[in-house]
C-alpha cells in the first residue's frame, strides 16, 4: 500500500512516522519545505488544558467590541468579512449550551490522551529531551479578572485537570520577573512545552526519510479517482500514484477536499509571533494573561511572544502590528524584557466553527482521509492524531469515539 500525505507539518509528519511504522509505504508531500507553515511558528506548548470551545457566549459575545478595537484581541479585515458570514452563522450555533457540553466533551478526550500519545514517539524517535518539564502561569491582574476566567477553569475542574491557585507572590516565587501588578496566577502543570517545535518536527521528518520514507515538494492540482483515489497530479505536470490519501495540509486543506467534491467550513486563524534572542530575562514556564490575550514561551533559544487572532484569509499580507501589539503587552506582565534581535512570522492556524478538528475518512471517495481543524492545538493533538488517523487507515479500532471528529458532521 502507498499512502501519499499532503502537508508536512507536525500533523503530516507524525502521520506519515506513523503510517510507516505500521508498514505503509509513504510518500510525504508538501508545496513548501518540511516544517514552514504554522508548525514553524507555534507557541511550542503541549496546551491541554485549552480545549474548550471559543463558541462560548463569554467570548463571541465580545467579539463585536474586539473587531471595533485595532488592537483587540480577534481581529477581521473588512474585505474578509462578507466570506466569513457562513462561518459565524455556525460558529453561533456551536453556542448551544448542550452543544457546548458536548464540544467539551470531545476536545477533553483528545487532550486526556495527549502524553499516552506524545511521550512514547518522543522517546521512539530520541527526541524525549525537547520537552520540558516546566509548565504554564495563567495571570491575573486581580479577583475581577479571574472570576472572568472562571469558566475556564470550571470545565477543566469538570474533566479533572490538575492545577493550582497561586498568590501573586507565590507567582513570583515562580517566576521572579513578572510584574508585581499579578495579583494571581493559576498553574497547569500538565501544560509543558517544547524546547524548539521546528527542530522537533525537523528531527521527526529526518527519522522518516532514515527509516525508508520519501518526501516530495509539490502543490496538488488535482486528483485521479475512479471508485476510490488513483493518484494526485501536481502543479508541475508529475503524478502520485496513490492507494491512499491523507489530506493534512493545515489551513489549506479546505481548498483541497473542494476539488473532491467536499467542501468543509474551515477558516485560517492568522497568528502571529516574536521570536527574541536577546530578551535581557529568562524564563522557565510559559505565561498566558487571558484578559491581554498573549503567551509567552521560552523557545527555540530564546523567548517567543504570541497571541490574538486575525481573520484575513490564506492571500493577504501579513499586518506585522499584531506582532508588537503582543510584544508591548507581554512587557506590562514582564517588566525587564527587553526586544532585541528579534524576528517576526505570521502563520495560518486551521479552524473549523465548532473548534473540533476533523480526523476522518472521506464521506465521498474512498481512500482519501482529513486530519485538519486542530487550531490552536496543532503541536499539543499531533501524536494522538497520527495515533487515531493510524487506526482509522489500517482497520484498527481507535481508542476514542471517531464519530464526532467526522468530516460530514457540519
Amino acid at each position: 500500500m502507498t499512502t501519499v500525505v499532503v502537508g508536512a507539518g507536525i500533523i503530516g509528519t507524525a502521520i506519515a512516522h506513523e503510517l510507516q511504522r505500521r508498514g505503509r509505504r509513504v510518500i510525504l508531500l508538501d508545496r513548501d519545505e518540511p516544517v514552514r507553515g504554522a508548525s514553524f511558528g507555534n507557541m511550542a506548548s503541549i496546551a491541554v488544558t485549552e480545549f474548550m470551545p471559543a463558541s462560548r457566549p463569554a467570548v463571541w459575545k465580545q467579539i463585536p467590541g474586539w473587531m471595533l478595537d485595532p488592537e483587540g484581541p480577534v481581529r477581521v479585515r473588512p474585505a474578509h468579512m462578507p466570506k466569513l458570514i457562513p462561518w459565524f452563522a455556525r460558529f453561533v450555533a456551536a453556542s448551544r449550551p448542550s452543544k457546548l457540553r458536548e464540544l467539551e466533551a470531545q476536545g477533553a478526550a483528545l487532550c486526556k490522551r495527549v502524553y499516552e500519545d506524545l511521550l512514547p514517539l518522543l522517546r521512539d524517535t530520541g527526541l524525549a529531551g525537547e520537552l520540558t518539564d516546566e509548565g504554564c502561569l495563567s495571570l491575573y491582574t486581580d479577583d475581577a479578572e479571574f472570576r472572568a476566567d472562571r469558566e475556564h477553569i470550571e470545565i477543566l475542574e469538570r474533566f479533572d485537570f490538575p492545577h493550582q491557585v497561586l498568590t501573586g507572590t507565590q507567582a513570583r516565587e515562580l517566576e521572579p520577573e513578572l510584574s508585581g501588578s499579578i495579583g494571581m496566577a493559576v498553574l497547569f502543570p500538565q501544560n509543558r512545552s517544547l524546547r524548539d517545535p521546528h527542530r522537533l518536527v525537523v528531527k521527526l521528518a529526518e527519522r522518516f526519510t532514515a527509516e525508508g520514507g520519501q518526501i516530495e515538494r509539490g502543490e496538488v492540482a488535482g486528483f485521479d479517482r475512479a471508485e476510490g483515489i488513483r493518484a494526485l497530479r501536481l502543479k508541475d505536470g508529475r503524478r502520485i500514484a496513490a492507494d491512499e490519501v491523507v489530506l493534512a495540509a493545515g489551513a489549506h486543506t479546505g481548498r483541497l477536499s473542494r476539488q473532491l467534491g467536499e467542501p468543509m467550513p474551515l477558516e485560517t486563524e492568522r497568528g502571529y509571533h516574536t521570536q527574541i534572542m536577546q530578551p535581557g530575562i529568562s524564563l522557565r514556564h510559559s505565561i498566558i494573561w487571558p484578559a491581554r490575550a498573549f503567551m509567552v514561551t521560552p523557545t527555540a533559544g530564546g523567548i517567543r511572544v504570541g497571541g490574538t487572532v486575525e481573520m484575513a484569509g490564506l492571500d493577504a499580507p501579513p499586518d506585522y502590528r499584531r506582532a508588537k501589539v503582543t510584544v508591548r503587552r507581554a512587557q506590562s506582565a514582564l517588566p525587564n524584557l527587553r526586544c532585541e534581535d528579534a524576528t517576526e512570522w505570521m502563520g495560518h492556524r486551521p479552524a473549523f466553527p465548532d473548534t473540533v478538528p476533523v480526523m476522518s475518512p472521506s464521506a465521498k471517495t474512498r481512500g482519501v482521509y482529513y486530519a485538519t481543524g486542530h487550531g490552536h492545538l496543532g503541536v499539543t493533538y499531533a501524536a494522538t492524531t497520527a495515533r487515531l488517523m493510524g487506526d482509522l487507515i489500517t482497520g484498527a479500532t481507535p481508542p476514542v469515539d471517531m464519530r464526532p471528529y467526522r468530516v460530514d458532521r457540519f
